[in-house]
């Protein structure tokens, strides 16, 4: 028995790929003074989502955690 794979598993399904949106709106720098965009890329206790969720380049993914950063200073997201 030991070797053999289990019959009747889920299939996985083609992942569709995640795109970068400040990528498609040409967006050259995060507004840390944007509040409603940065609370797009936060859970609901005020962490930053990662790029595998977001799919978020990595250079869009820094400019956003600095931003995020900065208006929590500020604090206009928590």
């Amino acid at each position: 028995m030991q070797g053999q794979k289990k019959q009747g598993g889920r299939r996985r399904t083609a992942a569709k790929p995640k795109v970068c949106r400040f990528c498609e709106a040409k967006v050259r720098y995060i507004d840390f003074k944007d509040a409603e965009t940065l609370m797009k890329f936060q859970t609901e206790k005020g962490k930053i989502m990662p790029r595998r969720i977001t799919g978020n380049c990595l250079d869009h993914q820094k400019m956003l955690s600095i931003a995020v950063k900065r208006a929590r200073m500020l604090s206009l997201v928590y």
